[in-house]
Formats: structure tokens, C-alpha cells, sequence
């Protein structure tokens, strides 16, 4: 099993999700857009792809040419060929743009501990049902899908972002919080200048010791999130693949 991931800086990576990945025999190449990666010409040598975050944002195209293809790969992976589509944060607001959504400023920026409400239509949703509600999650964005692309269902919300987590069809998936963070997540990220002043712009000055410290303290729930998650997805991969299977005749029905 192959999965395609977009970066667009290099520590806002899978994380916690790659541990997961590794015990189920999953490879996965990483496109760094923003160093200049090229996007591989062939889509359908991979089962999944993989959007995450960036300091960018999706309208920005100008300032990122790169953006622009990479919308385009997505809306080819998504609609064309109907695999499974997995993005966090910048990766779940450029899958509601590929798709016909709206994408701009925040009302309100999130950054730090929050808590989600998940809607009705979790529970019976491939990924989400079963879990709590609400649900503590990581956030740092300051930018949020306004507008959902026509036939997609919202998962989870706050009162100052109502499309916190939504589906596309049957396994297209955006989350706008961050499940896969790690112990060096909030000090690695304090890092970039964008994210450090939306840090403190929030939460004050020395605000990164402070989140470190919470977000610590909550990794074995925040893990445990991102486990299941993960672990659902992987099952979504796999039956795609079992699906395409039978459609081209290559096992039995």
C-alpha cells in the first residue's frame, strides 16, 4: 500500500501518523512543494494521498505557484479517480477549494487546545463514529473553509468554525484540527515566524512553553485519537483498493 504526501514545510509532517503507517506495512513518498518537489505525473500508482499543514494559505498562488498544480492533483485524485483523501489543517482547506468550497480568513484564529463538537452525521461516519463529543484537539490556523463544496457532510465544528472536519463522497476526509502531533510538535513549530506570532497573538507572550506543557500532558489522548483515526483510514484504503480490484476483474467477486 502506497500513500502520496504534500508538505509545505518540512515540520508539519504526518508525525505520529507515520508510527502508525510503519506497523501496517505502508510506504509513502513526501512531496515537499515548497522546496520545489515535483508532483509525481502518475496518481494511480498511489492508494491514498496526504495534504497537511503550512503557513500559506490556499489563495496565496502568487506567492506559492505550486499551489495552483497541487489543487489540480487533488481534484484528480478526489473526483477522477475517487481514492481516498486525507488532509489536516491547509491540507483540509485546499481539498473544500479543489472541490468547489470557499476558503478565507478566520473569523476567529484557533490556536492551541480546543474543544470540537461533532455533528450528528458522525455516527454513522467511517472515521468519527464512536468517538466523544466533545472532543479536545490541537489547533494553529487562521484561515477556515466558509463554504463547503456542494454533497459534503460536516463532522465536527466550534462556534467560531463551523467546518471543523468534513467527508466528500465516501472517503475524501478535511480535518482542520491536528490529530498527529508529537512531543516536539508546538517547539518545532514555534519556529516558523508565522506560527509563532499567531501563537502569541492568541495566547500571549511565552505562550510556547505553555501550549508544550498542555499539549504534553494530553499526547497519550491525542495519540490515542489519532491511532483510531489512522487505523480507519487505512481500512478505507483497503477496501478502495478491494473495490478497484473487482471492478477490473483481477479477483473474484
Amino acid at each position: 500500500m502506497r500513500f502520496l504526501v504534500f508538505q509545505h514545510v518540512p515540520v508539519e509532517h504526518p508525525g505520529v501518523f507515520r508510527d502508525y503507517w510503519l506497523k501496517n506495512d505502508i510506504s509513502w513518498t513526501t512531496v515537499e512543494l515548497d522546496e520545489g518537489d515535483q508532483i509525481p505525473p502518475d496518481l494511480t500508482a498511489y492508494d491514498a494521498m496526504v495534504v497537511m499543514g503550512g503557513p500559506m494559505d490556499v489563495w496565496q498562488i502568487e506567492e506559492h505557484p505550486w499551489l495552483a498544480p497541487e489543487i489540480a492533483a487533488i481534484r484528480e485524485f478526489v473526483v477522477e479517480l475517487g481514492r481516498p483523501f486525507l488532509g489536516v489543517c491547509l491540507g483540509h482547506q485546499l481539498l473544500a477549494k479543489a472541490l468547489g468550497g470557499h476558503v478565507a480568513l478566520a473569523s476567529v484564529a484557533e490556536v492551541g487546545l480546543c474543544p470540537v463538537r461533532l455533528t450528528r452525521d458522525h455516527l454513522q461516519d467511517p472515521l468519527l463514529h464512536g468517538f466523544a463529543s466533545p472532543l479536545t484537539t490541537f489547533q494553529w490556523h487562521g484561515a477556515e473553509v466558509k463554504a463547503l463544496p456542494k454533497e459534503a457532510v460536516v463532522l465536527a465544528e466550534t462556534d467560531d468554525c463551523k467546518v471543523q472536519a468534513f467527508r466528500w463522497g465516501g472517503c475524501a476526509y478535511g480535518f482542520q484540527f491536528h490529530a498527529e502531533i508529537t512531543a516536539t510538535t508546538v517547539d518545532d513549530w514555534s519556529q516558523i515566524p508565522a506560527y509563532k506570532q499567531s501563537l502569541e497573538n492568541v495566547l500571549g507572550l511565552g505562550a510556547s512553553e505553555r501550549l508544550a506543557a498542555e499539549a504534553a500532558e494530553l499526547l497519550p489522548q491525542f495519540n490515542a485519537t489519532a491511532k483510531n483515526l489512522s487505523d480507519r483510514f487505512v481500512g478505507l484504503v483497503t477496501e478502495s483498493r478491494r473495490a478497484a480490484l473487482r471492478s477490473t476483474g483481477s479477483v473474484s467477486q
